[in-house]
Order: structure tokens, then C-alpha cells, then sequence
């Protein structure tokens, strides 16, 4: 890949800033949670009111794109993607602009996705003429298990201007301000939900002898996953099995008829994760029917690997010192575990996601409050550095492309 000079839109995306924040903090107090947040895309489509954009709603979510057709047209399209949705959280930041929604709360940075991507197109479309090529704004609900991602993918939104990379922006608090961190090959996990039923046969608790009871089955069934994560995948190639409820019993003195359990699955490739799936099913029907009981199984699919291109990478870390020289990017050791639907996206196009550090000024972001706290905070200035990072992502490829 060729890294040619590009436009520093450090400037650009000051003079965003103020209208970013604005933004962001109309979306804050006024949190959505799922497919469906339509106020808060009556805000985004208003911030992006007059601009030379195509809009295309999705027809399963309130989510849409804007697409940007540059001036020289070279053949070349990318996406860039903001989600939009809060988490079901009782906010207890006390900040002026918190939450006025009882039990929702953007606590995942959401709300800064979307200003930051609304600043970009803004600044974007002020040098449409010069673009040498299509952007596609994908503004995205849904994200927080909802798979908002794989349903605008299947009404097609991915088809109208069919783009040749992708690229996303989370923040984290738990990162130093303006750092940009990323990795090649998994970001992050696979994530899928596990069930599983134990059917015994009811009676009283002094009697054990003339019932069958799904307890102390499920704890061996607890015990033998985790025996066989540990003994049977490989840990260059890891899987993360929690099982974090066992619901039985109804009385300190009757032993249940039925015992239920769920928990999570956490893989890094697709090899291992059937691997494990099949053997959750294995392991919940054998060992109940080894008891003389009956276990049923069920796993049900979520978000797939983050997978970051690996071309996508240079081109980003080139973004990221750029803006922010050497110490603007930091290379990220090992995946986490978490997940994220953008996922889906990468699933088709190759592209990459980074972590955009925003620690709050004069706070340790090693113990700062972690996403998906009641008390997760950012810095908003940072922010420009995120609609500078979009900006410059997309000139690029749209100059050099990822070869």
C-alpha cells in the first residue's frame, strides 16, 4: 500500500467540534435502547439536513445511510460506521446533560459514535468536489445484542453503494485520551448465549432416593465444560465458557423436577467455536442422561469474530500518527473478549475497527469507570480527534485503496 500525503483535518474537525458536542449531548439525555430509536435519528438526520447526501433508511430498524459521491469519481467506496443505541442502566454520572430517561443510559459511548460520524460527514461534504471517490455514513441502532448490523445488511443497505472497506471508531475511558488502539487479525470475540434445561423428577428433600435431582447434575455439568475448555482447546486459539445462572427449586425442602442454566460462549475463530458449541450440547445430553435425566441444549448464535484486515490496520495506524505522531496509536497486544456487531460489516468488507481512548482530563484511565458502568464518563474533546480519524480514513482509502 502506497501512503500518500492526504489532508490534515485537525482544523476541519475543530470547527465541527462544538456542533459535535451539541449533539452528542442531545443524544445523551435522550437515550433509545434497540432497533428502534427514532428520536434519535430525527436528531442525527436534522444535524445532517442540507448536506449533498443520499439517504437510505432501512426497512427493520430505524438505522440509515448517507452516502457522499465525491467530485472525481475513481471507482473506489467506504463505509464508515457509527452506532447509535444506549444500554437499559440507571445513569449516576450527575453530569447536567445525563440521561433523562429512566433506566436507560448511554454507557457504551454510543452517543460520541454518532456526533463524532455526523462531524466527519459534515466536514466531509464541505470538500465533496475534491473526493475522489463514494462515502457511505452507516448510522446504526441496535448494537448492544440486538443485531442491528446484520439487519441492515440483509435489507440490502450494504448493496446501494457497495463499498471495498470499512471502518469504525469505539471509544473506550479505559484508554489515555486521544490514543488510538487497534490490532490486525481478531479484535474481538465471537458472543453467543448458551441455554440448557436439566429435567429430573420432583420430591422431598428428605427423600433424594426417590427423586432425581437436576442440581447436582448441572453442577457437573458446570464442572465438565470447564474441563474441557481447559483441556481441549488450545490456548493460542482460546474460548471463554461462563455459565452465569442455575435456576432450580422453589423451597429449602423440596428437590426441583427441573433445573435451567445459561451463560456465554467467547471464541477468536469460527473453528473453535463450533468445536465448543457442539460440545456444550454433548456434554448437558450426556452427562444428564448418564443420571438418568434428560438435558437440553440450545446455543443461540450472536455477534461473529471482529475480524480486522490486516491492510486495514497500516492504513488506520498510518491515520493515527498522522493526527496524533507515534504516540497517536498503540498496537493492541491480545483480542478482548468483548463483542460488537460490526462484526457483520467486516464479515463483508474487509475493514477495521480501533478503540479511541477518552479518559476524562486528570483522571487514571487504568481505574476510571469502565464502558457499561453507571459511571462512565468521557472527554469530550477527544472527540474532534475522532471526526478528524473518519475524515482521514476515508480520503485515504478512497486515494490508495488497501492493495
Amino acid at each position: 500500500m502506497t501512503l500518500d500525503a492526504v489532508t490534515d483535518w485537525t482544523a476541519a474537525s475543530e470547527a465541527e467540534f462544538d456542533e459535535v458536542v451539541a449533539l452528542r449531548r442531545a443524544i445523551h439525555q435522550d437515550p433509545e435502547i434497540g432497533l428502534n430509536c427514532p428520536r434519535t435519528t430525527e436528531k442525527i438526520k436534522a444535524a445532517l439536513d442540507g448536506l449533498p447526501l443520499e439517504i437510505h433508511d432501512s426497512t427493520s430498524t430505524t438505522g440509515f445511510v448517507a452516502i457522499l459521491r465525491g467530485g472525481r469519481d475513481n471507482g473506489r467506496t467506504v463505509l464508515l460506521r457509527g452506532d447509535h443505541d444506549a444500554l437499559p442502566m440507571q445513569e449516576e454520572t450527575g453530569l447536567p446533560f445525563a440521561s433523562r430517561v429512566p433506566g436507560a443510559m448511554h454507557a457504551c459511548g454510543h452517543d460520541s459514535h454518532t456526533a463524532m460520524l455526523v462531524g466527519a460527514a459534515r466536514a466531509l461534504c464541505a470538500r465533496k468536489d475534491t473526493l475522489p471517490g463514494t462515502i457511505v455514513f452507516m448510522f446504526q441502532p441496535g448494537e448492544e445484542g440486538y443485531h442491528g448490523a446484520r439487519y441492515m445488511i440483509d435489507d440490502g443497505l450494504l448493496d446501494v453503494a457497495r463499498p471495498e472497506a470499512a471502518f469504525a471508531l469505539h471509544i473506550s475511558p479505559n484508554i489515555a485520551a486521544g490514543v488510538v488502539v487497534s490490532r490486525p487479525g481478531p479484535l474481538l470475540a465471537s458472543a453467543d448465549t448458551l441455554r440448557a434445561t436439566i429435567r429430573g423428577k420432583g420430591g422431598h428433600g428428605a427423600m433424594p432416593h426417590d427423586c432425581l435431582d437436576p442440581v447436582p447434575v448441572a453442577c457437573e455439568i458446570v464442572t465438565a465444560l470447564q474441563t474441557f475448555v481447559a483441556r481441549q482447546v488450545p490456548v493460542m486459539d482460546p474460548a471463554v465458557l461462563t455459565i452465569a445462572q442455575i435456576n432450580a427449586g422453589s423451597a429449602h425442602n423440596i428437590i426441583p423436577a427441573d433445573a435451567t442454566m445459561i451463560g456465554t460462549l467467547r471464541t477468536l475463530s469460527e473453528a473453535t467455536r463450533a468445536k465448543v458449541q457442539a460440545a456444550f450440547v454433548r456434554i448437558v445430553e450426556h452427562i444428564a442422561a448418564a443420571h438418568g435425566a434428560i438435558g437440553e441444549a440450545e446455543v443461540e448464535q450472536g455477534y461473529p469474530v471482529t475480524m480486522n484486515d490486516d491492510r486495514a490496520c497500516v492504513l488506520m495506524k498510518a491515520c493515527a500518527e498522522q493526527l496524533g505522531g507515534e504516540a497517536g496509536w498503540q498496537t493492541m497486544p491480545a483480542p478482548m473478549m468483548g463483542a460488537e456487531d460490526f462484526a457483520y460489516v467486516l464479515r463483508e468488507v474487509p475493514g477495521a475497527m480501533a478503540f479511541l481512548g477518552v479518559a476524562p482530563e486528570g483522571s487514571d484511565f487504568r481505574t476510571n469507570p469502565p464502558l457499561h458502568n453507571t459511571r462512565m464518563t468521557i472527554e469530550e474533546s477527544v472527540m474532534a480527534r475522532g471526526v478528524a480519524m473518519h475524515c482521514a480514513m476515508a480520503e485515504r482509502f478512497l486515494n490508495d485503496g488497501l492493495d
